[in-house]
This record gives structure tokens, sequence and C-alpha cells, in this order.
């Protein structure tokens, strides 16, 4: 490495190197003859980036202080001058700095470095984590962690409840699962974490959160009839089978309209869904009435989604416009999970062994040693299965 008397006017006059033959990006590195352990660094695409180099607690480190033109050679010596008394009293200048950026970590950094560690969330968790980050705490994003305070939380998640009590409790707790990674994932030099405390916790301490009681709508027999007839002045064909296979199967909405044409098995009167909330794939029978609706729609279509939109290159999305004119045109409220949670009360009034009705919602057997033994078969499932839709056909075609 050659020495040179760092000046302005010696910056200046130092040309970019030669490319490397191999390719690579060539880089020269110039050692200050006034101050040891001060340097310069010069690339053939022209670049002066101001360095240090030195032993850090008895590894070489080279750290760099910025470009010239941006630094003056006066004030980058000053800086390497401060980097190097830390080092010499045995301070890793470069811990210093991870960790002065890991306690300024803001809401919106830990939030992408979140997500990004974890890749398999399905679309709807991440649309749930969008609306609660990024609009219900929209104005914190900018905000460091250490910045977000128990008092905070409170008023926050109390004015966030004066809306929706159920859409406080889950803006929080993805707040809270956020802390909680961050508690993790943001350490000191020593390895102890930068943020200290989780504040959401003071909601649990508080007995804060709201009570929500979860849904208990669904369609009565009584209603079928009227809310089928009114699916079928839908002018989407797709949109009218989609909200019909969830009635017939007891699906969740995105099992559903993610299904593509190689999950459905026509010679076994099967379908799939690869991707299920308990990470289990589940296949069911097809029943009658669902085989020939497959049938029809494989028939119709040339794309590769079995309930495509009508609208992008893609899946099915919510069809919210048609639930409102639905229940326009049947005076019936209803929600797409109403659907499953009809299928659910059907199947149990019919008597289904509870075996077959968890397996058919792929629901998973808790604390149940004899489950494990028992290997499903979807044949199995055939007779239960056509058994709701005999009960759904024969409400909804009566007189």
């Amino acid at each position: 490495m050659p020495h040179l008397k760092l000046t302005k006017r010696a910056i200046d006059s130092l040309e970019p190197p030669e490319p490397s033959v191999t390719g690579k990006p060539a880089q020269v590195f110039y050692r200050d003859t006034d101050l040891t352990g001060f340097g310069l660094k010069v690339t053939n695409a022209g670049s002066k980036v101001y360095i240090v180099e030195a032993r850090v607690q008895g590894r070489p480190k080279r750290i760099t202080l910025g470009k010239h033109g941006a630094l003056t050679v006066e004030q980058a010596r000053k800086q390497a001058r401060v980097l190097l008394g830390d080092i010499a009293q045995d301070k890793d200048p470069l811990a210093d700095k991870r960790e002065r950026r890991a306690r300024a970590v803001t809401l919106r950094q830990t939030y992408q470095d979140y997500l990004q560690g974890r890749k398999n969330l399905k679309p709807n968790t991440l649309h749930d984590y969008k609306r609660c980050i990024e609009i219900s705490l929209g104005d914190w994003l900018d905000k460091s962690l250490a910045e977000i305070s128990k008092d905070m939380v409170e008023r926050r998640h109390r004015k966030l409840g004066e809306t929706s009590h159920a859409r406080a409790n889950n803006t929080m707790r993805v707040l809270r699962a956020l802390f909680n990674f961050a508690i993790e994932q943001y350490e000191d030099q020593t390895g102890k974490p930068v943020i200290p405390v989780n504040p959401v916790n003071r909601l649990s301490k508080n007995r804060a959160w709201y009570e929500v009681r979860r849904r208990q709508t669904l369609l009565t027999p009584t209603q079928l009839k009227p809310w089928y007839e009114a699916t079928l002045r839908l002018n989407q064909e797709t949109t009218r089978d989609y909200l019909h296979f969830l009635l017939f199967t007891g699906l969740r909405r995105s099992e559903a309209s993610r299904m593509t044409w190689n999950d459905v098995d026509f010679h076994e009167r099967t379908f799939l869904i690869p991707e299920t909330k308990n990470k289990e794939p589940h296949r069911l029978p097809m029943s009658d009435y669902l085989e020939d609706m497959l049938i029809r729609r494989y028939r119709q279509t040339e794309k590769i989604w079995v309930f495509p939109s009508p609208l992008a290159d893609g899946p099915l999305k919510e069809p919210r416009t048609a639930l409102g004119r639905i229940s326009e045109h049947s005076g019936i409220v209803f929600t797409l999970h109403d659907l499953r949670r009809t299928f659910i009360t059907i199947a149990e009034s019919l008597d289904i062994p509870a075996y077959a009705l968890k397996r058919l919602l792929n629901h998973k057997f808790s604390n149940d040693v004899t489950a494990g033994y028992i290997v499903p078969s979807t044949e199995r499932l055939r007779e239960p299965m056509q058994r709701i839709t005999n009960f759904i056909q024969g409400r909804i075609l009566s007189d």
C-alpha cells in the first residue's frame, strides 16, 4: 500500500487505477504519512473514500469514514483520530455504531425486518398486518421504538376501541409481536436487548384488552333458499359459483379462492387445498353438486385458477360488492365466514361423527392420542360431504 501525505491537492491529483483483468473492480489504498491508520481508497470508478485501518480487539478492521468531497481532509483526519483513540482503549467503533443504530430503530424498520424474516406469511395475514401497522399506527412508523411508551400504547388502544374493539385488540397484538421481535433482534455489544420492555404488556397487566366475542352469525335453514336465489341474480358467474362452493365445502375464503385446476382430480373426484391455516394440506371429496360445478367451470375457462378474478390476472378477491347486492335482494346480511359456520352447523345437526367433521374442516386433534393413530381417508368423507350437500339442496329447492 503506497504512502502519501493526504492533502486536498494530493488527493485531487490521484488518477483512478486501471480496471482489473478479471473484471472485478480495481482499487488502490493510500496510507497517510502523518497519521498512522488513516488512509484513502481510490477505485477505478473514480470514487475516493477516507478510511481507518486498525486492529480492533485483536482483529484487523477497515472502517469507512466518508467520501472525499463530502468530507474535507481535515474533517476526515479528525474523525480518524477519535476512532483510533477509541480503538486504543479497546473499544469497537463498529459495534458502537451498530448499537446506536439498533437503539434508534424505527417502527417502520422493525416492521420491514419482521416481514423479511417471516417469508411464509399468507396474503391474508400480510393484509391484516398492513392494515394494523400502516393504517392504525401509520403516524408512528417513523418513531423509534424507544419513543413508543406504555402510555402511548394505552391511549391508542382506547382510541381505536372507540371504532372497533376487535381492530384495537388486533392492532396491539401485531405491535406486541413487533416489539417481541425487536427485543430478540436488536442487541448491544454485551448481547443484551436495546429494547428492554414491551410497552404493549401494560394492556395485559391493567386488564385493558377488550372482550371480543366470536361471531356466531350464520345462515339459518330458512334463510338458505332466499340467500341462494339472491346469488342467482348476480351477473358474475364466477362469483356466484365461488359463494356456492364456500357454502357446500365449508372452506375458508382464501382456501377456495386460491385453488388451481392442478388441485382438482376429476378421476378420483377430489380436490386439494395445499395451503391451509394449520399448515397441513387438505384433500376433500366432491359431492355430486360440487363435481357438476367443477366440470362446468373447467370446460368454460382457460385460466389456471378455479375461481379467477374477472378484473386481474389472479384469483378472485373478496367480492364485497356482490355480498352487498345479495344482502339487498335477500334481506340477509352475512360474511363469507358465515358460510363456513353454516356448513359446520348443518354437519353437526346431521350427527356426522366428530372425527369426520374435524377432517372435513381440517381441524387438528389436540391432546387426542387416538387421533394420532388414525390415517385419514378422503373416501370416508364422501358420504358425510354428500349428506351435507343433500341437506342444503333440500332447503334451497323446497317450495
